[in-house]
């Protein structure tokens, strides 16, 4: 058994962007009703025939040329994602076509929000086992096809994007970049957060998600810190699922990250659920605010109420 690390990212969001006065026009909300209870200015919308599978492929090729690979090196593929309109092809075997590979294990995780965090655990133990040597591990969400639009507590919050990482075995002899995952949920209140009915829409307890996120997380994320072998004081950055940065920024700090970079991904692209700690991240590594070796707390939650976190070493 080996461990595996972060070898490269990328992400992508489409052209259309909406604003919180683009809303204010919809529904009785306004920009300061938005920023002061969420934080979102702006998010991102794809066009109807802009599919959850092309956003995650843009994202995926960025992140192999970011690490110098073709498509052929990779022998597993994984996407993330809640927003998949057909059962199948699943979204991994259609980012595999469309990325022109031959024979990957293709595989999607339905975990909502926390999608990310554990489809790159998925990976890492799937590197671990030698059942596979790289792996593509995506998460691609295109909210606003699920979102009622007439719903002000829910259409302000969400945005479509899509986030990747190449995920590698290390070398005989190296630490492995990915720690242990801790994950876990909460199914009394899995109705918190759903996407349900025909057609299927978003709907949430947000108080409920609010008082849970803002009391429980935080241990549950030192526990995260102490899996992986890094003090909270260590952390160079926190990246949270970007839901509401109410959550984020109080999180960061009950946590104990005093000299982290806190990921606010969510002010520019609002919620992208499973992309949103994939894209956060591969922005910070873009901008250069944290470098490489670096110990970062992936952490996200979400549908379910389902939670999983690691830490990482950035690529």
């Amino acid at each position: 058994m080996t461990g595996s690390r972060i070898a490269a990212l990328g992400h992508y969001q489409p052209a259309g962007v909406i604003t919180n006065h683009d809303l204010a026009a919809l529904v009785d909300t306004s920009d300061e009703w938005i920023r002061s209870r969420v934080g979102i200015t702006t998010r991102h919308k794809a066009e109807e025939e802009e599919p959850v599978d092309e956003l995650a492929a843009h994202a995926a090729a960025k992140a192999l040329a970011s690490a110098g690979l073709a498509a052929g090196d990779i022998d597993l593929v994984l996407v993330a994602t809640s927003t998949a309109i057909d059962r199948s092809p699943n979204m991994a075997a259609r980012v595999a076509a469309r990325l022109g590979m031959e024979s990957p294990a293709v595989m999607d995780v339905n975990v909502v929000c926390a999608g990310f965090t554990h489809a790159l655990a998925t990976a890492d133990h799937a590197v671990r086992a030698g059942a596979a040597r790289r792996a593509l591990v995506i998460g691609a969400d295109k909210m606003t096809a699920v979102t009622d639009w007439s719903d002000r507590t829910t259409c302000v919050l969400v945005g479509d994007g899509a986030g990747a990482a190449v995920v590698e075995a290390v070398r005989e002899g190296e630490e492995p970049g990915i720690g242990p995952v801790l994950w876990g949920s909460v199914p009394s209140m899995g109705h918190a957060v759903r996407i349900e009915g025909t057609p299927p829409r978003f709907a949430q307890e947000g108080q409920s998600v609010y008082r849970w996120a803002t009391t429980q997380l935080p241990p549950i994320a030192r526990q995260v810190c102490e899996r992986g072998g890094v003090r909270p004081e260590e952390l160079a950055a926190v990246v949270l699922h970007q839901a509401n940065l109410r959550i984020i920024e109080p999180v960061a700090q009950k946590i104990g990250a005093v000299n982290a970079v806190v990921a606010r991904d969510v002010v520019e692209s609002g919620n992208t659920s499973a992309a949103s700690v994939p894209l956060a991240l591969a922005k910070l590594v873009e901008r250069g605010e944290i470098r490489s070796g670096d110990p970062v707390l992936l952490f996200a939650f979400g549908g379910n109420l389902s939670y999983a976190g690691q830490i990482i070493r950035c690529p």
